[in-house]
């Protein structure tokens, strides 16, 4: 019955599923002994057996009966699995089964690999039946408990493997991963050493002592059950996976015939430890936890490689979040080139433990010296390469990479030469061409995604010492198709930047759009400025925000119908313009900032073409520049004074109190995809009627986001808007770009006052700041050299 069952799950299951699949089935069947082990418990209560005095048929017709139906509900379930293939059909009855059984084993124990992971299963099997022995007497002798208190102790013990089962299969990530063995092994020396500690520290006649001890020895053992789980599922899989199809029953009939003799020495065993040597439960569960110390080193000088790039994995785990794509263009067998982008100290890490093949990286021989280094790089085979080592040294390196490419392993090289110091990829060197050529396997293209801004790359103009600005930090890794026959480093090069558009395009399925960030950036600087502008107004974070849902408040009470979603701003670049703009955005709606230089009758062609039915501005800004404009016009300072007490209360409420996570889903932008419109910007029509181009919220944080990593902006920043809203750069850079980061913007209205600009850089030391060249040659005539000192980039053009 095992062999079938366990043999069957590689022909149901592709590799990538096979440690989870493996960990289900290490699941339910725990699930479903103790399930048995419940039951019969309970029969044995209700019939209450005796040799001495033996029952009739009525005494014990229910529980046969329900034997006998919990068998039958087998065969008929085992009626619906799925039939196979029979793997040797022309194999006869074994009607000799010790013949058969030595058979087995000399198949078994002619694969060393095979041998040494069955020879783990039987340990394992033979652990599980030495706890399961001595749970009852722990709990009579050690904790004294009475008989139906134990039932606990046994059911977490199974309830962790079940857990360890599961984890094993998840923690595997798509690979037979034996770097979890040793972590189990630990894990049940751990364990077993408390178990025999708690079981010592009983004092008699202490009830909050007894309490104490059991609910440690509950958590003992559900962390026994838990490492049992992790260091037999890959176990399992292995057998399973390395076995031939023609030969695998064999294998793991000879796997179980050692498991139960196992299991048999662990009943022996624990006879002459109880009875003969006289040893306490506890004094068992510490031989148990010192029987496995020789076996974890053991697995460790076996599996130095695989125990290590799964524990820096399990760490990583909890400081990046790591999404990887395209591994199936992975080679399963065989030599390849992998060429991926470098843009942080971590690249050839996340490289080798996200790879389901060992990976030998091509490293600058400067970094990896000194003691641990070098002994991790010789254990990971690195190819050491450094020009300034001589031409000799280099074909070295060369030759080494491609003679390991020819022998069949992967070898990885970060083809720029050197970490980007700009987030961008570099040049190309020739040197991969080198290596790849007369060698016939294919280079596959890489790119590691999201790391630029973390600790270990050179955002900021440093390597190490930086905050972290996310936790988990995310990084994207995505394998690209195997390129047969590149021409040149260009053309590869030209592979890895398409990755690259493939990688930015993914992340608008997990990417906060701008509104989202917009409330986390108002509530990480709600005590510090955030905005201003010329007229004297400067508002916190925390402010903004409130005047932002205020306004979102008053829109959706007076003014726009639920189904209102294209909504005309006709404010200049200044707080008040913003605001409007960002309570639109929050409420899910599109703000359409209308072009106030265009005549009446194409500001009206916009205003149609976009489905506009309102239009909000400002009584100051109709009496400057009045528009005839065929939608509902609404002066916002006239509706603010609508705003009531509860309003206010509401919304300062919100944006001080309310964490940013629980107001995304009161408002509903949770709702809102990377992928909806987030605003339309109108040309100035000088070739023809104006042109309305459809923005999505991916299109404007991708743009934040690049100009984030160009800029590599910082809480000191603080930009200059004096662009319009309805202009592109004004729009994206100068209002969403400070709302969607940790930094502050001021807006001046008039562009050509050149005496307010000079005066607004000075005063709020402005860093950053978008002009067009005609404004910029009007600032170098009237501004100061002093006023423009805190200026670190401006950009401009157009």
């Amino acid at each position: 019955f095992g062999p079938a069952k366990f043999g069957s799950i590689p022909e149901m299951l592709r590799d990538n599923r096979l440690s989870r699949g493996n960990g289900i089935m290490g699941l339910t069947t725990v699930v479903s002994s103790a399930m048995g082990f419940i039951a019969g418990n309970y029969l044995y209560h209700i019939t209450q057996p005796s040799l001495s005095a033996p029952g009739t048929f009525g005494d014990i017709s229910f529980a046969a009966f329900t034997l006998v139906g919990v068998a039958v509900l087998g065969t008929l379930t085992s009626l619906k699995i799925r039939k196979l293939e029979p793997a040797a059909p022309d194999r006869g009855f074994p009607f000799n089964p010790a013949k058969e059984t030595w058979h087995q084993m000399q198949l078994l124990t002619s694969s060393t690999p095979l041998l040494r992971t069955a020879l783990g299963v039987a340990f394992f099997w033979m652990l599980a039946s030495l706890a399961q022995m001595n749970v009852d007497t722990y709990g009579i002798n050690e904790l004294n408990l009475t008989q139906k208190d134990i039932g606990p102790l046994l059911g977490i013990l199974v309830f962790g493997v079940a857990l360890g089962s599961i984890l094993a299969g998840v923690w595997s990530s798509g690979r037979i991963e034996l770097g979890i063995v040793p972590l189990g092994a630990a894990g049940i020396v751990v364990t077993s050493l408390l178990l025999y500690f708690t079981g010592n520290s009983v004092i008699p006649g202490s009830e909050s002592n007894s309490q104490l001890l059991y609910g440690l020895s509950l958590l003992w053992l559900f962390l026994l059950g838990v490492s049992s789980g992790l260091f037999d599922i890959p176990l399992e899989t292995f057998l399973q996976h390395r076995s031939d199809v023609e030969t695998r029953g064999s294998i793991l009939a000879a796997a179980n015939f050692l498991a139960f003799l196992f299991i048999l020495i662990a009943s022996f065993g624990f006879w002459v430890m109880q009875a003969k040597l006289e040893m306490t439960a506890s004094q068992i569960f510490m031989v148990l936890g010192l029987l496995t110390i020789p076996v974890g080193i053991y697995i460790f000088k076996l599996l130095p490689n695989a125990t290590i790039r799964f524990m820096v994995w399990l760490v990583s785990c909890t400081i990046y979040k790591l999404r990887v794509k395209g591994l199936k263009n992975l080679p399963p067998k065989g030599g390849a080139l992998l060429v991926a982008n470098h843009v942080s100290w971590l690249d050839g890490v996340f490289l080798i433990l996200t790879s389901t093949r060992p990976v030998r990286m091509i490293a600058y021989s400067t970094y990896v010296q000194g003691p641990w280094v070098a002994w991790l790089t010789k254990m990971y085979n690195t190819i050491p390469i450094n020009v300034e080592d001589g031409p000799k040294a280099l074909m070295h390196s060369i030759k080494t990479a491609r003679t390991a490419i020819e022998n069949g392993e992967l070898v990885c090289i970060f083809a720029e030469g050197k970490l980007t110091r700009s987030g961008y990829l570099q040049p190309f060197q020739s040197g991969l061409m080198k290596i790849i050529k007369g060698t016939g396997a294919p280079v596959i293209p890489v790119y590691i995604d999201e790391l630029w801004g973390s600790i270990f790359s050179f955002h900021g103009g440093k390597f190490f010492w930086k905050k972290p600005r996310r936790w988990p930090y995310p990084v994207s890794i995505r394998f690209g198709k195997p390129i047969l026959h590149p021409e040149n480093e260009k053309h590869v090069r030209k592979v890895v930047q398409n990755l690259g558009v493939e990688s930015a395009n993914f992340r608008k399925t997990y990417q906060m759009i701008a509104p989202r960030l917009f409330l986390r950036k108002c509530k990480s600087q709600r005590f510090q400025q955030k905005v201003a502008d010329s007229t004297g107004v400067e508002l916190t974070g925390g402010k903004l925000l409130t005047g932002a849902l205020m306004m979102r408040r008053l829109l959706n009470k007076y003014v726009l119908k639920q189904d209102e979603k294209m909504v005309g701003v006709l404010l200049p670049p200044s707080v008040g313009g913003s605001v409007v703009n960002a309570s639109l955005a929050i409420s899910g709606r599109v703000p359409i900032n209308l072009n106030y230089t265009l005549s009446d009758s194409d500001i009206n062609y916009c205003i149609r073409e976009a489905g506009i039915k309102t239009v909000l501005t400002s009584s100051k800004f109709m009496e400057k520049k009045p528009i005839d404009m065929e939608a509902n016009v609404v002066l916002v300072d006239e509706l603010k004074l609508k705003a009531t007490l509860v309003d206010k209360l509401i919304s300062l409420f919100m944006a001080f109190i309310v964490p940013a996570w629980f107001i995304e889903r009161i408002i509903g932008l949770t709702r809102v995809s990377s992928d909806d419109l987030s605003t339309v910007i109108f040309t100035s029509g000088s070739t023809g009627r104006p042109k309305g181009v459809m923005l999505t919220h991916h299109n404007i944080i991708s743009n934040i986001n690049s100009a984030d990593d160009l800029l590599q902006l910082a809480p000191r920043d603080c930009i200059l808007g004096i662009l319009p809203f309805f202009h592109s750069f004004g729009y994206t850079i100068a209002l969403w770009m400070p709302f969607a980061r940790n930094m502050r913007s001021c807006f001046h209205f008039n562009p050509t006052d050149a005496r307010t600009v000079g005066k607004m850089i000075e005063k709020y030391k402005v860093t950053l700041f978008t002009s067009t060249p005609t404004f910029l040659r009007h600032y170098l005539k009237r501004c100061t050299r002093e006023q423009f000192q805190s200026l670190d980039i401006v950009i401009t053009g157009a």
